[in-house]
């Protein structure tokens, strides 16, 4: 009796495991009817992966707005002072690499097109000088950082020193006026050795009437006026020939004339020259893009800009008397031509020392 009752449970166990569940059975008879494994077609979800990735990169972007907003609210009101210097660098590096995208695209066009620098609009082309010139200060920030832990000790001379090692982008509006006066006192201090040089060459000037016009003229500048145009064209022959031609000029004349527009004088005398005839070619070839656009098309910081290049210190001037200047200088430039170029480096110190407005 007992064995009987365990062959039947034996029986019922591996026939249970044996025999499909209905669940099962259903399965089967989809599978030989040609369905295959899943959740009904009714059932599935249809997603895109592209439109994924886009509310995946909309949300981050979101988030890190916000949370960039009250990391500059606690620095705002923690650390001020912090706070300014961080929104200054962060803003100049955009605009540093702002200018170097539109940098490349100028360079791009002129390769495509087949263009020259002096052929290009007047924008583009005191882009390009300034941003060559930015980037080479830059270079040298760059080559003092390379050695190990460098860096650290880089940051700290750009906060001591941010005139000297830091460009414009990267100034405080305060600071952008401060340097700028700065500066203009460096170049200032030159006037009066140049004027002096022009005094002491006079004598050796060929023509008498043009040794009287340089002796009145000196005289005038060093008396406080102003120069009218004519009295400065009535000597561009003076400035072709010896002893004021650009090849011509002494050596200290050179290093007094590089002062004066804030060009480095530690190198040798050759160099100087070289680098005051290139800077000033590009200056006489940017006063012929800027008369053919006119000076009524540029903003009120462009011309700013372009006087205090030219010698001007136009942080305190009017916009008007500033416009005026300007125009003065370049009936000056584009009555020049390239063998009077010493003329145009000269008009720096002529046509800038007594001009109404300019700080004392």
């Amino acid at each position: 009796m007992a064995l009987s009752r365990l062959c039947w449970a034996r029986t019922a166990l591996w026939g249970s495991a044996v025999t499909p569940r209905p669940y099962v059975t259903r399965r089967l008879q989809l599978v030989r009817a040609g369905r295959t494994w899943g959740p009904p077609w009714s059932s599935r979800i249809h997603l895109s992966p592209k439109a994924d990735v886009k509310n995946l990169i909309s949300y981050v972007a979101t988030k890190t707005k916000v949370i960039s907003e009250k990391y500059h609210h606690f620095l705002e009101r923690y650390f001020p002072r912090f706070y300014v210097l961080y929104t200054t660098f962060t803003k100049g590096f955009r605009q540093l690499w702002a200018d170097g995208k539109k940098c490349r695209r100028i360079k791009a066009d002129m390769a495509k097109h087949n263009v020259k620098f002096h052929q290009l609009s007047y924008r583009d082309m005191e882009h390009l000088r300034q941003f060559r010139r930015d980037i080479t200060k830059c270079f040298f920030l760059g080559v003092i950082s390379v050695p190990p832990f460098a860096n650290y000790l880089v940051f700290l001379l750009m906060y001591l020193f941010p005139r000297q090692l830091l460009v414009r982008h990267f100034w405080t509006p305060k600071q952008q006026i401060d340097f700028l006066n700065i500066y203009h006192d460096i170049r200032k201090k030159s006037h009066p050795e140049i004027l002096s040089y022009l005094e002491k060459v006079s004598p050796l000037i060929s023509e008498k009437g043009l040794r009287w016009h340089m002796t009145e003229l000196c005289t005038k500048i060093q008396r406080g006026t102003h120069p009218a145009i004519p009295d400065i064209l009535a000597l561009k022959k003076c400035f072709s020939k010896p002893p004021l031609g650009m090849s011509q000029l002494h050596a200290s004349q050179i290093k007094a004339l590089s002062r004066a527009m804030l060009l480095t004088t530690h190198l040798p005398s050759f160099l100087l020259r070289r680098r005051l005839k290139t800077h000033t070619t590009v200056i006489h070839q940017l006063d012929k893009a800027l008369a053919k656009l006119g000076i009524n098309q540029l903003t009120e910081q462009e011309v700013k800009s372009a006087c205090y290049l030219r010698g001007l210190n136009s942080t305190h001037i009017a916009d008007e008397r500033c416009r005026t200047w300007l125009a003065e200088w370049l009936q000056i430039s584009c009555s020049l031509k390239e063998a009077e170029l010493s003329l145009l480096l000269h008009n720096v110190v002529l046509l800038s020392t007594n001009y109404i407005g300019t700080r004392r």
